[in-house]
């Protein structure tokens, strides 16, 4: 007995071990729980995996630089150096008005970290070819997952605080709040304020007046406001601080300086002196009013579920730091998204389990099977759940659909070893041998089944990143819960059949209701054999017209679109127009909103006009505003609303183009009390306006994967004349296509400009210099802020800030204005002003590019547009075919598809090359194992069906292929090939018997027919509460459940109906041999009657498995043959 103990517990049969020691695998399965429960509390969730897009930001600020300055002297001397970093892929930048953006793409497997290292290097060496003044860019690492999950607002009431001094509480006091209580975020500046300074205003026409020019202010601040360091007294047993009050404490003292030694004239005599801010560039708006927001961005391998608790937990420590009429919000949260989307997977994953527990019993009538099923499926998903967090994966929607997939799967696995056991009953009298033979004579049909399973998930190990990142790991979800599910068959599912089943003898196949279902099946399927060629025919034929009529009228989209009840509008006024009128046309665009949705049910909105104040200008990584004509509002409507986004966007372009356009065209007229325009000048800069949408919420914001529409036309070249002339020829074509909305250029393309045109040869014979002009220009139009470095701290606070000269903007209201600047004279007597030196003796007005933006150093125009009534893959083709109609471009320009286009693209070529590698993969397996290829072709031949099944299904239920059905598609077809093979297993086993093919085929069939219908019915009701999205937040996954269910009805039908046919029908009259060519072997034709067998152990075995499959069935022949099985 210890003998035999022995050799039972060193078995390398799972289910041996397993049954010889239940106790000890019922503590590993205690200890799988309770390392799921471990991965659970560990794990993050979130709405998406982190994509794996790694980026570097590089921002570069200029006080008053045009874009072509910052283009030229910039930002074209750090992209020469960005080159020369390792992994770089790409170099793109935005050069608007003071502002460069340079965004650094990298390969994949790039260390971010050298690369981070080398990227601050090159800026460092840059430094030195730039111009006098020029700070140093800020760099920042942001990645495509990385978006606002909510944003705290900034209100005060009854106005007590200024706009300005809450941007500085929120700059100062409450962002370094924020990356102290919230992990996980990428540090940001406020929207709303500029930068808190020491302004003073100066009046041009009392410089005039004291015959004083902008340099002596400049240097009469620079001498009369210094830092001096505070140095020590040695004086006998102590060391005071010598304080000194050369940076003045009070900033009204500043008036006190004399702006000429010896003169009585001081800085108070010919400016104003306010604390307030930089120059306003824009504003900052919720709910239409004034206010200050703060986004909270969560990093792309942060939660955005614990980023919002941690923002809530300290929100009163936020309260706290702030005066009493300070009102600090959280708004636009994302969090319910995630929430709503994580648990209607996880209810509809559960409601599936319930429904297949109850398909199960119908089918095996017996609740204690039903029991030992449903319990495999919880440790099963726990098994996965503990395998995504040791690879580092986390909790969303890409994975708990893979869960939610998996369950039918699970199912399978189990009802399969559970099936053959109640076979195995009529057999034998012990339940112990019954499961035993049972799990032995399923365990490589299962492996097999399993790994057919995973083997069409190849894609995803193909795809390039972000797609990668989005598909893995729902594929690891699926092949994690897939091996604990058959590891956990092969072990626990017996030891619970051994402790909970009891004997009941096997149905007689006439007997009950489903005999009579596999009675009347096995004369439908032996009629059908007798047509088998017109059915296979037939099969193949409408399979094909299926495909090829159907099939090109589904519809393509990269992933499905929701309606989350939030949406952006942006909005542009005439080029060239102030963040004031950007903020009138706000206000009109709202109120025409409020309008359409009806009272009550807008929520929230918030949004920005203007442009981001170059002193926070890193903030266009998250919002990148182009200058002051530019403007975005946020709208959140009420959840209890039932407006239809799509229709209510739809709405919107009609509404807002006319009615927001008129009221332009009056505010143009009347001038905003400052003298307007002719009616026809004003109406044809009013349909100069434009309108278009944008993500509105965290899922289209991450999968639109940084661009502002899903269809951008990119125009690029060396050539900037050839480059626009071919855009706007392709944005001209693009607005006459049908189902393309909100046509525009994402660049201005001529923005005013005053040319001030300085005659070198006038200007040195009075004196002046190009230097004096700079001068002149730069405190009337931007400010000494950077040009001259002069500093003030609050000590109060400890906080220091910059006192800066300017012209008040609106003093200077008309190009002219500029003309009567004081400059620097030789004599004093005679003094000068800018038109002294100017051709012709005044400034001109023109047109000038409002923005330069450049890949690889070319520079690009770039038609964006939106698409409504149609899905993505058609209105592409539509936009190539609209761009082909215009001939090949001008010679060094090329047009490149951007936004959605080439992550769609790329995402259906790697799927079509996968699948095809994935179907490659299985037929090699499956040749394998069959040892004939002829069987491996037989057992895909359901797979046309299941392609035809998931089209027709997406076709009626008005579903595009996009990532989520496509996923759901590829199973099925896991889930065909795995029926197919048990079918075929066992159609071989009779053929090999001696059976006729079509009497082989007819057995296999009706043996099968119970799992197999079991398998697809469980699967089936348990996809349709995720297919019927009833859920809130559980659109997403519909297309997962459509493809699935529609895969599987018709993977039944050819399984059931067909495939025996086609077994038929290929192995025709072919008697069975065996392809070994061993000697030892009786079947072999090259067997050899007296070779000697060195063990007779072997010849049993090799006589026992040399039916030529080699599938080892040892239960399957202990139980009498193959209707043991």
């Amino acid at each position: 007995m210890a003998e035999g103990s022995t050799r039972r517990s060193g078995s390398a049969n799972p289910t041996v071990l397993a049954m010889d020691h239940p106790v000890t695998l019922m503590m590993v399965v205690l200890g799988l729980i309770s390392l799921g429960m471990l991965a659970y509390n560990k794990m993050r969730v979130d709405i998406f995996p982190s994509l794996n897009t790694p980026k570097i930001y590089v921002f570069f600020d200029f006080i008053g630089m045009s874009p072509d300055q910052i283009e030229g002297f910039i930002v074209n001397e750090l992209e020469l150096y960005f080159q020369y970093v390792d992994g770089i892929q790409d170099i793109k930048s935005r050069n608007i008005q003071q502002v460069g953006l340079i965004e650094l793409g990298f390969f994949n497997g790039t260390e971010m970290g050298q690369a981070m290292a080398q990227v601050v290097a090159m800026s460092d060496r840059a430094m030195a070819w730039m111009p006098p003044g020029a700070l140093p860019p800020m760099i920042m690492r942001m990645d495509a997952g990385s978006v606002p999950i909510g944003y705290l607002v900034f209100n005060s009431e009854g106005d007590k605080t200024s706009i300005g001094a809450m941007g500085d509480l929120a700059q100062n006091v409450i962002r370094p709040l924020v990356q102290k209580n919230v992990p996980g975020t990428v540090a940001i500046s406020p929207f709303g304020p500029n930068m808190r300074s020491i302004v003073i205003d100066v009046d041009p026409r009392k410089l005039l007046q004291y015959n004083l020019n902008p340099q002596d202010l400049i240097e009469a601040l620079a001498q009369g406001n210094v830092v001096i360091p505070a140095g020590n007294l040695y004086i006998k047993d102590s060391m005071p601080i010598v304080h000194n009050n050369a940076t003045v404490v009070d900033v009204h003292k500043l008036g006190d300086i004399p702006i000429k030694l010896g003169q009585n004239v001081y800085m108070r005599d010919v400016a104003t002196i306010r604390d307030d801010t930089d120059i306003t560039y824009g504003y900052a708006l919720v709910n239409g009013k004034k206010a200050i927001h703060l986004p909270i961005i969560k990093k792309d391998t942060g939660s955005t579920l614990t980023v919002v608790a941690d923002v809530h937990k300290a929100m009163p420590q936020f309260r706290a730091a702030v005066p009493p009429d300070v009102k600090i919000s959280f708004e636009f949260d994302e969090s319910p998204t995630v929430v709503h989307a994580v648990e209607s997977v996880a209810t509809e994953g559960a409601i599936g389990a319930g429904l297949t527990g109850l398909m199960i019993l119908l089918f095996l009538r017996d609740l204690r099977s039903v029991i030992v099923v449903v319990c495999n499926i919880p440790l099963a998903l726990i098994g996965s759940l503990f395998g995504l967090w040791v690879t580092g994966n986390t909790i969303n929607i890409m994975s708990l659909g893979g869960m939610a997939l998996a369950i039918g799967i699970l199912v399978d696995e189990a009802t399969v070893t559970i099936e053959n056991t109640h076979v195995q009953m009529a057999r034998t009298p012990r339940v112990a041998t019954a499961v035993l033979h049972a799990s032995n004579a399923t365990a490589v049909p299962r492996l097999l089944a399993l790994l057919c399973i995973l083997s069409v998930f190849i894609p995803a190990f193909i795809m390039e990143d972000p797609l990668r990142s989005l598909f893995m790991p729902l594929t690891l979800a699926v092949g994690f819960a897939m091996v604990s599910s058959y590891l956990l068959s092969s072990t626990f599912v017996p030891i619970m059949s051994v402790y909970l089943l009891k004997h009941k003898a096997h149905e007689d196949a006439g007997g009950g209701l489903f005999g009579r279902v596999e009675r009347a099946y096995k004369g439908m399927v032996e009629w059908l054999l007798g047509f088998r060629l017109i059915l296979v025919g037939a099969y193949l034929a409408a399979c094909v017209a299926v495909l090829a009529i159907l099939g090109l009228q589904v519809g393509q989209e990269l992933f499905p679109q929701i309606d989350s009840g939030e949406f952006v509008l942006r909005f542009r006024p005439p080029p060239g127009s102030n963040f004031e009128l950007t903020r009138e046309m706000g206000l009109q665009c709202l109120k025409e909103i409020e309008r359409e949705a009806g009272q009550g049910q807008v929520e929230i909105s918030m949004g920005f006009v203007g442009q981001v104040a170059p002193n926070f200008g890193i903030n266009n990584m998250v919002l990148f505003m182009r200058g002051p004509d530019d403007g975005q509002l946020r709208v959140k409507l009420v959840e209890s609303t039932d407006i239809k986004l799509d229709a209510f966007r739809e709405r919107l372009r009609q509404v807002l183009p006319e009615r927001v356009g008129a009221w332009m065209a009056s505010r143009l007229e009347q001038g905003g009390g400052t003298g307007g325009l002719p009616p026809d000048q004003a109406k044809k800069l009013a349909d100069q306006c434009t309108f278009g949408f944008e993500p509105g919420d965290i899922v289209s914001q991450v999968m639109s994967f940084g661009s502002s529409r899903p269809i951008a036309v990119r125009i690029i070249g060396t050539d900037y004349g050839d480059v626009r002339k071919h855009a706007e020829a392709v944005a001209a074509r693009l607005k006459g296509t049908a189902h393309l909305r909100d046509v525009n250029f994402e660049q201005t393309l001529d923005y005013p400009s005053v040319e001030i045109e300085i005659d070198r040869e006038l200007a040195g014979l009075v004196g002046i210099t190009p230097m004096h002009v700079k001068r002149a220009l730069v405190m009337a139009t931007s400010s000494t802020r950077f040009s001259n470095l002069n500093y003030w701290i609050n000590d109060k606070t400890g906080f220091d800030y910059l006192v800066q000269l300017q012209v008040p903007p609106l003093q200077l209201d008309k190009p002219e204005d500029i003309e009567e600047l004081p400059l620097e004279s030789v004599n004093p007597l005679v003094p000068l002003m800018v038109r002294d030196v100017l051709k012709d003796g005044r400034v001109h007005t023109s047109v000038r590019p409002g923005e330069y933006d450049r890949d690889m150093s070319q520079r690009f125009l770039t038609v964006l547009a939106n698409v409504e009534g149609e899905d993505l893959g058609r209105a592409a083709r539509r936009v190539r075919q609209a761009v082909d109609s215009l001939g090949e471009p001008p010679r060094g320009v090329r047009v490149e598809e951007q936004g959605s286009l080439p992550q769609m693209t790329q995402m259906f070529t790697s799927l079509g090359i996968g699948l095809g590698v994935a179907v490659f993969v299985i037929v090699v397996l499956l040749t394998a194992y069959f040892q004939s290829p002829r069987l491996a072709i037989i057992s895909v031949g359901a797979v046309p069906g299941v392609l035809a099944g998931i089209v027709t299904m997406l076709l009626l239920t008005n579903t595009t292929l996009n990532i989520e059905s496509f996923m759901g598609s590829i199973m099925c077809l896991g889930v065909s090939v795995s029926n197919s093979v048990m079918m075929v297993t066992f159609m071989d086993e009779h053929w090999k018997a001696g059976k006729p093919s079509a009497e082989a085929a007819l057995l296999g069939a009706s043996e099968r027919l119970r799992p197999i219908l079991m398998t697809a019915c469980a699967m089936t009701v348990g996809m349709v509460p995720m297919a019927l999205a009833l859920e809130k937040g559980s659109q997403m996954e519909a297309p997962l459940g459509r493809a699935v269910i529609g895969g599987l009805v018709m993977s039944t039908f050819a399984t059931l109906i067909v495939l025996p046919s086609i077994f038929a029908l290929v192995i025709g009259r072919r008697q069975p041999a065996s392809p070994s060519i061993y000697p030892g072997n009786p079947e072999s034709p090259h067997f050899d009657p007296e070779m000697d067998l060195l063990e007779g152990e072997g010849e049993g075995n090799g006589h026992e498995n040399g039916n030529g499959n080699g599938n080892g069935y040892d239960g399957h022949h202990e139980a009498g043959g193959p209707e043991g099985s």
